[in-house]
């Protein structure tokens, strides 16, 4: 990657428009990744506190990120690290004292649904540790050959979410009053749709608009893979227990070139560019099941969240203003059950 970097993104300055607008980001990672060379390898409290500063975010969801993990607790435990240190960072924003945002005021945690009934006590370790704050799980299982796109190898398993130890586990999390976050590719999509069905009363979130892939083998047969993504994301919409993130577009499997720009891209163009992705998620699944998010800091490595905010907003110009508070705000608040009270 040519570019990148605070400096880089800063030579594209924009003004904040409609800074009063309340807006809760349902999607954000803490990390300290820095002995892995990766952009914006420290992104934590201040880190994101930074990025935020400019747009009204009156709250934001941590999704776990496979850091912080415990070195002391047993392998189906460790992610219960992550969970505590985060909780940490909340009650410091809680605080008032780095200002009025509740940043990570809701925590999506990590837990091996692989386990399937010995899932519970994990679950009940990850609310332990944050008993107001932790709400769900996120399991990622994107999974692909193709080497230009890379499968987050947490399990390395092709099919697990149609395994029955899998779905057990859904049921679990679902007893439990908790829920999923989804992170797989585009062609994964039918097995998160028996999932749905399996287990008709978890709320499942679809991360990242279904895991769009345009890189590699998918970036010769385009309109085959905005076919299938379209067919698989129509189906997600018809159950009623599934709800989807506007974003994600900034990573670069989604096939854009921002991230390889000497000049970022602009809010207006950015706007021009999702707005195909976008206006077909909330075509199928209304204004009431759809919300915007940041994906940063991954997403940063495209543009600034000054911009990506603006974009959504011109975007989301012509709606209705109860549409685009759902959209904003409402939705993730009542998804992830977000606390926007500054008392601890």
């Amino acid at each position: 990657m040519p570019y990148g970097g605070n400096e880089w993104l800063d030579i594209t300055k924009e003004e904040i428009i409609e800074p009063s607008l309340p807006i809760c980001d349902p999607h954000h990672h803490y990390w300290d990744k820095r002995t892995e060379r990766i952009p914006y390898g420290r992104y934590l409290l201040h880190e994101l506190l930074e990025d935020i500063s400019g747009h009204n975010i009156t709250s934001t969801v941590f999704i776990e990120a496979r850091a912080m993990y415990s070195a002391d607790l047993e392998k189906d435990y460790k992610p219960v690290g992550e969970v505590e240190f985060v909780d940490g960072l909340s009650a410091a924003s809680s605080s008032g004292i780095y200002g009025n945002s509740r940043a990570s005021a809701s925590i999506i945690g990590h837990a091996n649904l692989n386990l399937g009934d010995d899932v519970e006590p994990v679950l009940e370790s990850l609310l332990e540790a944050s008993p107001r704050r932790f709400k769900g799980i996120r399991h990622i299982v994107a999974w692909d050959t193709d080497k230009d796109v890379g499968s987050v190898t947490v399990y390395n398993l092709e099919e697990q979410m149609n395994t029955e130890n899998f779905i057990k586990g859904a049921k679990i999390l679902s007893k439990m009053g908790l829920s999923f976050d989804s992170w797989m590719y585009f062609h994964q999509l039918p097995q998160l749709l028996n999932l749905a069905k399996q287990v008709p009363d978890l709320p499942i979130m679809i991360d990242h608009i279904g895991g769009l892939l345009l890189v590699g083998k998918y970036a010769n047969d385009k309109e085959e893979v905005i076919k299938t993504w379209e067919k698989n994301i129509s189906d997600l919409a018809e159950c009623p227990n599934v709800q989807i993130k506007l974003g994600g577009l900034g990573m670069p499997i989604t096939g854009h070139d921002w991230h390889q720009r000497e000049i970022p891209v602009s809010s207006d163009e950015l706007a021009n560019q999702m707005k195909f992705y976008l206006d077909f998620c909330i075509e199928k699944f209304g204004t009431q099941r759809g919300m915007f998010e940041s994906n940063f800091p991954v997403d940063k490595v495209s543009f600034s969240y000054d911009v990506l905010y603006n974009a959504f907003k011109k975007y989301s110009k012509e709606f209705s203003s109860s549409e685009r508070s759902a959209l904003f705000h409402d939705n993730a608040i009542n998804f992830y059950k977000v606390e926007e009270s500054h008392e601890e």
